[in-house]
């Protein structure tokens, strides 16, 4: 049966084991791509075309909107009542600069078709309102008539947070500059100077013309019924006639016959004076599956290593922190490719230019180095056969790719789907040129950089007053509307926006909660699924092998305990992981070293991990250096492990140097994209040795030890190799080490004894455990950025309260994110998102906003909530959702990888199996008391908690709060 669709086409993927049928809907020409594979992880996305015509964010704010109630899901937030609810495995909306998708996933199959249920009625039927506009969107918001007026919304924070980050804004800059005739030189997420344009007429039939089936592109993904997928769209497709959707088409950029320069400036403190810089090339259309690898391979060329020679040659000389641009982007119909310098004075752009045109012209005319080649498709080939979406699904991973090139037609044929999908042919083709010695990687770079007119550059400078401009122009627009208004029409202002802040208060009718479906508590099962995990010896040391089917992949995890590594030597934890792998061996140079694990693995990396161990003030500390390599690449993978950690070379100036500022202009570039994580490292830093070790190793500590130590590797170079040397002597050493194997029987007989000669190649007899101390941090406590948001935390540790945190408090908390602090601090205060992060194994607690226009509002309604907790009644229905939500949370599904990391981190903190079933039952069994019990928890945050705030000093300073303001960037 096909109910109502026509089969187009069907192939077998055998790369990506699945089968793949692309359907055409008869009756409103839906197109339809399910992908048929045993996967239990399924995925469903329903995707518009749907290009801006201008800058106000309607595609963004429309894809808020449409999931704050439906015709048959008539709540505020059926988003938010499935997370609450779902045993969700992905669930969230997400905007482009040309289409919006909404996306699902679960591997519980009646959880999969609930959500599906809920998200085609949300896109197809949403109760769009004018007050819909003014929470997602933007509305005027006073509160009295003698008051100044502000502008409110959901995503008009976000945007504001979006335009605060340097790096989103060159990003923004970099593509528009090459489409300026197109939508992609628009921002479909919302100017914030331009989104207050948008009226709800222009809101309303946006939607009316791209939320169609003539213009929706669904996709199937996992073991779920293929007929089913058909009968589930036709039933909502049919209600539809065809419309002409002609419109939503996406034309080509019109090539430039001369390269073009742009110069904007970016909001920036005093002590902030470095600008950013980007080359820009337009490239070719996505679709071509040949070219579009071979333009992933040479990204990789260029600048996928730190060897990379146009990374080398753009780090190298001096003249910036690390590299800008984002490389190759190929999401769009036409690709384009980015790179440059951030941390630079603005003066030396072209100098910046010369030096990437010098590099490129140089491989055009020498020759690329066949171990970069090697290294480069050895690299991508590693990745596209190990298909590691992270905690991502794969499915929407290959349903974006399947989007970059089937929502391109130019009004003769339709897009295909299965361009990009199957790798294998491109793949070999690319292999067969290389060993004919045909220099396909030379001519692209001749034909699309060199020889290309179609390119711009964009500088980005500091600017000082910029912020206060912005700010300044807000204000008189806002001045100027409200002298414009009559005194009746002020009064409305006021009268709308308290009916919003009432209906947004208002609680849905039991009756509409219902409306969702969602499963029940009878239907999750009673028992955690344990990771397979055994703990061995290996030649007197621990290995924990976790015996799990990884396609052929195997994955090691060398361990080292940071717990002897004293305070003061903390903080070179990252510099010294990178350096291990970036700075060089006793036989082999940075570049020959990048080259060969390129070439050789699927990548080796160091990673810290620090975490309080479950009934103990002890802190788990370790140093991980991981590898991932197919099993007959196991042994030479190892032999570069051992190279790695024996003979590193600590005391290369040059390479520590340019380790140490990449190092530090990362750590600042994360201050506003991760400013709720920077402000919860900081929270928590007081409440154990663990978080006071992760805070010394990654936080903002981190970064000011980082501006320190860049200042001291020029002036006193030999102390700091004496450091990294002594972190080495203290940290590699073979009897305190642990070895994680995550791969099957077979691949492990293999690699066992690879990992036993990394561990023999080792110094032995151990140093003892440092002693720690915690931070002496703040009580209230401003960290100055130059944003238009803010980032407002309050938390502290729960000791000597004789509360524990159970696994029913982890009910509670889901609650409190999906309910109270969603209400009180997004969608009343504006914030784009609060949460409630919980400690178990610390026993903290913490609350954290992010993109927040407020700083006041939101400690007073993080303050509040246990007076809300010691009050609420919580009906069963809301209770039981919550626990599911929960039990989703535990049960998170994982890829094999992650499920052994996963378990290695349970085992260093002490948390067994019988714990975990512990918690689990715990949250099986949640009652109201268990929330009159986590009242206590946070009136403790209420009355002794640090408040720690990051963002824009002048909202901190009129917060009232009494901040000990600091400025950090």
């Amino acid at each position: 049966m096909t109910f109502g669709f026509t089969k187009i086409r069907e192939m077998e993927i055998a790369e990506l084991a699945s089968t793949a049928v692309v359907y055409r809907h008869d009756k409103t020409g839906a197109r339809v791509l399910s992908m048929m594979n045993d996967d239990e992880n399924k995925v469903f996305g329903i995707s518009f075309r749907t290009p801006p015509e201008d800058s106000t964010g309607v595609a963004h704010i429309l894809e808020h909107s449409v999931l704050c109630g439906s015709d048959r899901y008539p709540v505020k937030e059926p988003f938010v009542e499935l997370l609450k609810g779902s045993l969700q495995t992905f669930l969230n909306a997400l905007t482009f600069p040309d289409k919006t998708c909404y996306p699902v996933a679960s591997a519980n199959v009646q959880d999969f078709y609930n959500l599906i249920d809920v998200y085609l009625d949300a896109v197809f039927h949403p109760r769009l309102t004018e007050n819909t506009l003014k929470q997602e969107g933007w509305h005027y918001e006073l509160e009295s008539s003698e008051r100044d007026m502000t502008y409110r919304g959901v995503v008009f924070n976000e945007m504001k947070g979006a335009y605060s980050s340097p790096d989103s804004q060159l990003y923004e800059h970099s593509q528009q500059s090459l489409f300026p005739d197109t939508t992609y030189g628009l921002d479909s997420g919302g100017d914030p100077a331009v989104i207050p344009d948008l009226t709800f007429e222009r809101f309303m039939a946006f939607h009316r013309d791209h939320y169609h089936p003539s213009n929706a592109y669904a996709f199937f993904y996992g073991d779920d019924d293929p007929e089913k997928r058909l009968e589930i769209l036709d039933k909502v497709f049919s209600e539809y006639d065809p419309i002409d959707v002609a419109s939503t088409r996406i034309p080509l950029q019109e090539r430039f016959t001369e390269a073009r320069a742009v110069r904007k400036g970016y909001p920036a403190s005093d002590r902030l004076a470095k600008g950013m810089f980007t080359v820009n090339w337009l490239l070719a259309e996505t679709a071509d599956a040949n070219l579009n690898l071979a333009l992933h391979i040479l990204e990789h060329i260029l600048i996928g290593l730190p060897s990379s020679p146009l990374k080398k040659a753009l780090t190298d000389s001096g003249l910036g922190d690390d590299l800008a641009g984002v490389g190759l982007e190929a999401d769009m119909r036409q690709m384009f490719f980015s790179v440059g310098l951030k941390g630079m004075h603005p003066s030396n752009a072209i100098k910046v230019e010369s030096i990437i045109f010098h590099t490129i012209k140089e491989l055009v005319e020498n020759g690329i180095d066949a171990r970069d080649i090697e290294a480069a498709v050895n690299s991508v080939e590693f990745s596209l056969r190990e298909n590691n979406t992270g905690s991502y699904p794969r499915g929407l991973s290959l349903m974006f790719q399947a989007l970059s090139t089937w929502l391109y037609d130019d009004g003769e044929g339709e897009g295909d789907p299965l361009a990009l999908l199957p790798f294998e042919k491109p793949l070999e083709n690319i292999k067969t040129w290389i060993a004919n010695g045909d220099k396909i990687f030379e001519e692209l770079l001749a034909r699309l950089f060199l020889h290309n007119p179609h390119r711009t550059t964009v500088l980005l400078e500091p600017d000082h007053k910029l912020a206060r401009s912005q700010a300044k122009a807000e204000s008189d627009r806002l001045k100027a509307a409200k002298d414009a208004m009559t005194p009746e029409q002020v009064q409305a202002v006021m009268a709308e926006a308290a009916e919003l802040k009432r209906l947004q208060a208002a609680p849905d009718s039991p009756e509409a909660l219902r409306t969702i479906p969602r499963l029940s508590v009878a239907d999750l099962p009673a028992e955690n699924r344990p990771i397979p995990s055994e703990v061995r010896e290996l030649k007197g040391r621990k290995l924990l092998f976790h015996g799990l089917p990884t396609n052929g992949i195997a994955y090691l995890d060398f361990g080292f305990d940071l717990s002897v590594i004293p305070d003061d030597l903390l903080p070179y934890a990252g510099v010294f992981g990178r350096a291990l792998t970036e700075s060089g061996t006793a036989k082999r140079d940075y570049v020959d070293l990048s080259q060969r694990i390129a070439r050789t693995s699927g990548g080796i990396w160091a990673q810290p991990f620090a975490s309080p161990v479950r009934d103990s003030a002890e802190a788990s500390a370790w140093l991980f250096l991981r590898t991932k390599a197919t099993g007959d690449r196991i042994a030479p993978t190892c032999e570069i492990v051992a190279e790695i950690l024996t003979s590193a070379q600590l005391d290369n100036k040059e390479r520590i140097s340019r380790i140490v500022a990449e190092a530090r202009a990362r750590a600042e570039q994360r201050l506003v994209p991760s400013g709720h994580m920077v402000v919860a490292t900081r929270l928590r830093a007081g409440t154990h040795a663990a978080h006071a070790m992760d805070e010394a190793m990654t936080g903002l500590t981190n970064l000011l030890f980082l501006r320190d130590l860049e200042k001291r590797v020029e002036e006193d170079f030999r102390k700091v190799a004496k450091d990294l040397e002594r972190f080495r002597r203290l940290l590699l050493n073979r009897d305190t080490a642990i070895v994680n194997a995550t791969m099957d029987a077979d691949l492990f007989a293999l690699a066992e004894p690879e990992a036993a000669a990394v561990l023999e190649a080792l110094p032995g007899d151990g140093p003892v455990r440092a002693e720690r101390a915690l931070p002496d941090l703040p009580a209230r406590e401003g960290l100055a950025i130059p944003a238009q948001v803010n980032y407002v935390g309050k938390g502290c540790g729960l000791e000597g309260s004789g509360i524990e945190l159970t696994g029913a408090a982890q009910v509670v908390n889901k609650l409190i994110r999906t309910g109270y602090l969603w209400e009180k601090v997004r969608v009343q205060g504006g914030a784009y998102g609060a949460f409630c992060i919980m400690d178990r194994l610390a026993g903290a607690l913490a609350f954290v906003s992010y993109r927040d226009p407020n700083v006041a509002d939101t400690v007073k309604a993080f303050d509040n909530l246990a007076g809300y907790l010691e009050t609420v009644h919580i009906d069963a229905d809301e209770l039981e959702k919550s626990i599911i939500g929960a039990i989703g949370e535990i049960d998170a599904y994982q890829l094999p990888d992650a499920k052994g990391f996963t378990a290695l981190g349970r085992y260093l903190t002490g948390q067994d199996d019988e714990y975990l079933q512990t918690v689990r039952e715990q949250a099986l069994a949640t009652t109201e008391k268990d929330f009159r019990q986590l009242a206590e928890a946070v009136r403790v945050v209420a009355e002794k908690g640090r408040i720690c705030v990051l963002g824009d000093a002048l909202a901190m300073e009129n917060s009232g709060l009494g901040l000990a303001i600091e400025q950090v960037l």
